[in-house]
C-alpha cells in the first residue's frame, strides 16, 4: 500500500514585523501541517525601528528558514542573492506550492519558484504599495514588477473584494478571474473571551478609570497618517474634556508624532506604548478604535477590535469599507477629514454600543483561523489537480 506524501508549503515573506501579515503566516505555517501538509516558513530580517513577530513563531514551535538578504528594500545585489539562496531551498524542499507574501517577497519568491520548477505558485495581497508608501517612480517600478510576476502566479489572493476589484481594474496587475478573495484568519476567541473595561492597561500606564479612551494600533509609518489621529483629539477634546488618547506601537515617526502632540498642547491627554506583545488588555479598556490610514489592506486591529467588542472608527480605504459592511459594523469617514473624524469618534463614545454583540459574533464566524486554513487547504489541492491533470493532456 502506498502511502501519500505530505502537500509540501514553502510560504516566504519579506519579514516578520509587527503586523497582520506575521500573524497570517505563522499560524498558516502552523495550522497546514502533517498529515496532510508540511510547511516552511522563510524570511528576512526585520529593520530598524520596527517590531519583532519572530516570538509568535518561537511560541507556535516555528523555527523560520531567515535569509539575511531578505528584506522590504529594493537592491539588485541583495536581491540576486536571495534569488539564488531561494533557488536553493526550493531545489532541497522541492515544495509543491511556494506561497508568497508581502511585495519584495512577492517577487523575488514567485520568480525564484518558475526557475526551480515548483508546479504551483500562489501570492496573496494584504494591501498594496502604490499609494501612501513610495514616490511616483517607485511606485511605477512596483507596479511592473508586480504586472510581470502575475504572469508567473497560478492565483493571486486578495482579503477583501474592494482590494481584488483596486488591484484588477485600477492598477491592472491581472484579470480579475486570476484573482481569489480570501478573508484573513485569525484566531480571536481569546478577545471575546477577555472581559470589557478590565482596567489593567489604564492602570499600567495612568490613565483615569473614568476617561473616554480613544486608541490607534498598529506602526508609526507615513501611511498609518497618525497626524489625523492628534488632529481629530484635539477636536474631540473640545467636546469631550477628560477624554484621553493612547498610540499603541512604534515605528519611524514616533519622535515627529511625539513632537506634533506637544505643538497641539495634548501631551497630558496622549499616552505612547510602544510595543505590546499581548493586545487583549489594551482592547479591553478602550472604548473606540481608530483608524486614520492613507491606504490599507483588511487592517487586523480593526478585526481584533471588533472581536473584543470595541466600536471602530476608520478612514474609508482600501478593504476597511468591506471589512465594516459599508458602515454597519463601524462608522466610516471620508480620508483626511478631521472634523468628520472628529464626530463619528464622539458619536461612538455616545452610543451605548448595543450592536457591538451581534457584530462579535459575525466577526468570529468570518474570520477565524480554521476557516482560512481551510479555504487554503482547498485551494492548493485545486490548483495541484488541474495542473496534474493538464500534464496528462
Amino acid at each position: 500500500m502506498t502511502t501519500r506524501r505530505p502537500i509540501r508549503v514553502m510560504r516566504i515573506i519579506a519579514r516578520l514585523n509587527v503586523g497582520g501579515p506575521a500573524i497570517h503566516v505563522v499560524l498558516l505555517t502552523e495550522r497546514l501541517s502533517p498529515p496532510d501538509f508540511e510547511s516552511r516558513l522563510v524570511c528576512g530580517h526585520i529593520g530598524p525601528h520596527e517590531g519583532d513577530m519572530a516570538y509568535l513563531a518561537d511560541q507556535r514551535g516555528i523555527t523560520p528558514v531567515y535569509i539575511v538578504e531578505l528584506g522590504r528594500a529594493l537592491s539588485p545585489v541583495r536581491d540576486v542573492i536571495t534569488l539564488v539562496k531561494l533557488w536553493r531551498q526550493m531545489r532541497r524542499f522541492r515544495p509543491d506550492v511556494v506561497h508568497t507574501h508581502t511585495a519584495k517577497a512577492g517577487f523575488v519568491g514567485r520568480l525564484a519558484a518558475w526557475l526551480a520548477g515548483v508546479p504551483v505558485r500562489v501570492h496573496t495581497f494584504h494591501g498594496h504599495v502604490f499609494h501612501g508608501y513610495f514616490s511616483p517612480a517607485k511606485t511605477r517600478l512596483f507596479l511592473l514588477l508586480e504586472r510581470l510576476t502575475a504572469r508567473l502566479t497560478d492565483r493571486l489572493i486578495t482579503i477583501s473584494p474592494a482590494l481584488k476589484d483596486e488591484l484588477a481594474q485600477t492598477y491592472r496587475i491581472a484579470p480579475a478571474d486570476k484573482f481569489a478573495v480570501v478573508p484573513l484568519g485569525l484566531e480571536l476567541q481569546p478577545f471575546a473571551d477577555t472581559p470589557r473595561h478590565q482596567g489593567s492597561f489604564r492602570a499600567r500606564f495612568n490613565i483615569p478609570s473614568d476617561a473616554p479612551l480613544v486608541g490607534i494600533v498598529g506602526r508609526i509609518v507615513p501611511v498609518k497618517n497618525h497626524e489625523l489621529f492628534l488632529a481629530m483629539a484635539e477636536r474631540v477634546r473640545r467636546a469631550v474634556p477628560n477624554a484621553h488618547f493612547v498610540i499603541v506601537g512604534d515605528g519611524e515617526r514616533r519622535a515627529e508624532i511625539e513632537a506634533q502632540v506637544d505643538a497641539l498642547r495634548l501631551r497630558d491627554a496622549v499616552t505612547f506604548t510602544g510595543w505590546q506583545h499581548d493586545l487583549k488588555p489594551v482592547y479591553s479598556d478602550l472604548d473606540t478604535l481608530v483608524i486614520t490610514s492613507h491606504n490599507e489592506g483588511t487592517p487586523v486591529s480593526v478585526i481584533e477590535a471588533l472581536a473584543a467588542g470595541v466600536p471602530v472608527v476608520s478612514t474609508a480605504v482600501g478593504g476597511v469599507p468591506d471589512l465594516l459592511r459599508g458602515g454597519e459594523f463601524g462608522r466610516l469617514v471620508l480620508p483626511n477629514d478631521a472634523d468628520a473624524l472628529a464626530e463619528a469618534v464622539i458619536a461612538a463614545l455616545a452610543s451605548p454600543g448595543d450592536q457591538q454583540r451581534s457584530i462579535q459574533a459575525a466577526i468570529l464566524a468570518e474570520y477565524d483561523i480554521s476557516r482560512l486554513a481551510g479555504d487554503l487547504a482547498a485551494l492548493y489541492r485545486d490548483l495541484l489537480s488541474a495542473k496534474r491533470g493538464a500534464s496528462r493532456r
